[in-house]
């Protein structure tokens, strides 16, 4: 008998698990699972890619159609007042803002409060200036109208920034530029707007927009010498400022 039956034991155990009748845990079947989580999560990267390229394509087609409405229709074409039409274009731009079919509108903050917020609205002007067009740009942390007006528009009250809008239609975020301007496709949808001069700068705001009022000075109270007090001043907003007739007009 052996002085060391533990090893014994243990000896006996491994053996009973190494019969071929056991199916063991070998090393290719963990290189098989690692294979399978692999293929996927590229049949997910693949089926983000394809649901954006439809989305880009929308975005393109929604555009592409203002520019064919004046191509004279056949009799066997329907009409641009059809049902048919009509039902894609409140499909894909349920949000529009009217008044502003000759723009590009873009509502971000120019305050650092949220890093990434202020980093997707510095990186959306950046890609919109890059082709040297006029934008619209309504800060909302200067002007509160503008963040009431944009929680109208789309319906809800709480908005993520930025928000754009080209040609009066609601487009998206900073994901769908950026998206849109990878694909070569935010070139082609805003053809048609006049460029600025290189380096442009307005130099009555700094490229603010907004400067401080002329009616009160930014203090937002003016005296009324009938009746010897001071009262609000009607021409500026709640910060005492208005928009720069230079460069937003």
């Amino acid at each position: 008998m052996s002085r060391f039956q533990f090893f014994n034991r243990s000896n006996t155990i491994h053996s009973t698990q190494s019969e071929p009748s056991q199916k063991p845990y070998l090393h290719h079947n963990y290189v098989d699972r690692s294979g399978s989580l692999r293929r996927f999560y590229g049949s997910m990267e693949s089926m983000k890619t394809s649901i954006r390229g439809k989305m880009v394509k929308k975005l393109c087609s929604l555009f592409e159609s203002s520019k064919d409405s004046s191509k004279p229709l056949s009799s066997s074409e329907p009409s641009p007042s059809s049902k048919s039409r009509s039902k894609d274009s409140d499909l894909w731009t349920p949000f529009r803002l009217t008044g502003t079919e000759d723009r590009i509108v873009v509502y971000l903050t120019s305050l650092r409060g949220i890093r990434r917020t202020f980093e997707d609205c510095n990186a959306v002007r950046m890609i919109l200036r890059g082709f040297r067009v006029w934008v619209d740009e309504r800060d909302v942390s200067m002007d509160r109208g503008y963040r009431e007006e944009l929680q109208r528009v789309l319906g809800e009250k709480h908005v993520a920034l930025p928000q754009v809008f080209i040609r009066g239609k609601y487009v998206g975020g900073a994901d769908v530029i950026n998206h849109l301007f990878e694909n070569g496709e935010l070139a082609k949808i805003l053809e048609g707007f006049p460029k600025l001069k290189p380096g442009f700068f307005c130099d009555s705001c700094g490229d603010v927009r907004f400067v401080p009022c002329e009616n009160c000075s930014g203090s937002r109270k003016v005296f009324d010498e009938d009746e010897g007090s001071l009262k609000k001043c009607l021409e500026c907003n709640e910060n005492g400022l208005v928009r720069c007739r230079f460069c937003t007009s």
